[in-house]
Parts: C-alpha cells; sequence; structure tokens
C-alpha cells in the first residue's frame, strides 16, 4: 500500500470516528488525489479551522474556483457546517476530508468525475 492509500485510509477513519460520516471511498480518494501534493505535507495537510484568511482561502480557491460555486453568505455557512461536523475542538482537521465533506454539503460530487 503506497503512502497515498495509507492517507486515504486515515481520512476515512477520521470521516467515520470523527465526523459520524460513512465516505464514499472513490469520491474520496478522487478528492484526496486533487489536494495534490499539499496532503504529504505537515503544515498543508490540515485546515486551520480559526484562523478566517485560511477559511476565506478555501473558499476562494476551493469552493468557488475548483466547485465553481458563486460567491454567497452560503459558502461560509457550508465551511462552519464542515467546521462543526469535524468537531470544533478537533486540532487536526485533514484537509482531504475537510473538502470531502464541503463536496458533500453543496452537492458537488460531479466535479470529481
Amino acid at each position: 500500500m503506497g503512502k497515498r492509500d495509507e492517507l486515504i485510509a486515515k481520512y476515512a477513519d477520521d470521516l467515520k470516528n470523527k465526523c459520524k460520516v460513512t465516505p464514499d471511498m472513490a469520491l474520496l480518494t478522487k478528492v484526496t488525489i486533487g489536494c495534490g501534493p499539499s496532503i504529504y505535507d505537515n503544515d498543508a495537510q490540515t485546515v486551520a479551522a480559526s484562523d478566517p484568511e485560511e477559511l476565506e482561502r478555501i473558499k476562494k480557491n476551493f469552493l468557488m474556483k475548483k466547485l465553481g460555486l458563486a460567491d454567497s453568505p452560503k459558502l461560509m455557512e457550508g465551511i462552519n457546517a464542515a467546521v462543526e461536523t469535524y468537531g470544533k475542538s478537533e486540532r487536526n482537521k485533514y484537509r482531504a476530508a475537510f473538502y470531502y465533506l464541503l463536496v458533500k454539503h453543496f452537492g458537488k460530487e460531479a466535479a470529481y468525475q
């Protein structure tokens, strides 16, 4: 099993145990691949959910650019819902798992077909 497969298994574990979500493994794999090399970087592989600038970057670069969503207050509501689902007290929110929650929240699975 390669490094990426190990990380995907870790993200699936997080989604099941911390978020109480049963992940669609094919979609989780595609979202993880879409994150590129950031999944291997200790700092970039997690989301700093308490940093407003980080959340704004996720909104612009992921939700608007990658998923093609129009800017609206609903985007930050979706990000906040993902933070709640993951657990505010959970320090390590893995970027791939977080993005997976956002894709599901906004029903944008088609972006990964």
